[in-house]
């Protein structure tokens, strides 16, 4: 399974960014897809979880009512919507995949396939 992550970029608060990731060879091994974030020294973060069919998105508090995660099975893409941004939104984006279906935010250590990052950065 290959992850591509694209659509980062520089953006003041206030402001919102969509993130992608095309998801290729091999997506019936897919349980459940999601963002991770990591910020320069700090651990890294799920913020948005999603059961790659079927099934709802799931937040953990400090982006819930701002972020929002869809996918697209027939394009094997995966996008969060960012809205309301704030600078400590600022951070390097993954988007990961699980080989089992979960609800519920999923652990970063959870996800098995990677892709490359993008970067986020939010000026005040």
């Amino acid at each position: 399974v290959q992850l591509q992550a694209s659509g980062g970029g520089l953006v003041q608060a206030g402001g919102s960014l969509r993130l992608s990731c095309a998801v290729s060879g091999g997506t019936f091994r897919i349980g459940t897809v999601g963002w991770v974030r990591q910020a320069p020294g700090k651990e890294r973060e799920t913020v948005a979880s999603i059961p790659w069919r079927g099934g709802i998105g799931h937040y953990p508090d400090s982006v819930k009512d701002r972020f929002t995660i869809t996918r697209d099975n027939a394009k094997n893409t995966v996008y969060l919507q960012m809205d309301s941004l704030k600078p400590e939104d600022t951070a390097v984006y993954y988007c990961a995949a699980d080989p089992r279906r979960r609800v519920g935010v999923v652990y970063s250590a959870d996800y098995d396939y990677w892709g490359q990052g993008t970067m986020v950065t939010v000026s005040s």
